[in-house]
């Protein structure tokens, strides 16, 4: 389990959450990081879905993840609009899980002048008020 926090810096839109994401969705809120995984070809499946995108089979079960990975791209934001203007700069990124999947996401809690590719980063959930939280990730220690 991973922390799950309220009051971020950033904003945390409440996902659209449809029968294929309800089970991920809900982990999150509990602090849990899960995808489906096919259990014919082994693969880590980002984003959750039942359909396997590498073998197509429906024989996909859902497993934790470890939460943790590193940067695989980013680029620091200086300049949003919307709810993300007055919140600038901040990292969006890809992070490559422990598991293979890359997922994009925001780095928080960092200097984000000093913010690198293949920087170790875990996860932190961040709570959008609504049941469920956004998987977002911190540096993790080397």
């Amino acid at each position: 389990m991973s922390e799950v926090r309220s009051n971020t810096a950033l904003p945390t839109p409440v996902p659209t959450i449809n029968p294929d994401s309800a089970e991920f969705w809900a982990a999150t809120a509990e602090g849990r990081f899960i995808t489906r995984r096919c259990t014919n070809c082994a693969q880590y499946i980002w984003y959750p879905r039942p359909i396997c995108p590498f073998c197509h089979s429906q024989e996909t079960v859902w497993e934790p993840l470890s939460g943790r990975g590193v940067i695989y791209s980013f680029s620091v934001v200086r300049k949003a609009g919307g709810d993300w203007k007055g919140v600038t700069p901040y990292v969006l990124a890809y992070v490559e899980l422990d598991e293979g999947p890359r997922i994009m996401t925001n780095i928080v809690d960092c200097d984000v002048e000093q913010v690198a590719i293949g920087d170790p980063v875990e996860v932190v959930f961040e709570d959008t008020g609504e049941g469920s939280a956004l998987p977002r990730f911190r540096p993790a220690p080397r």
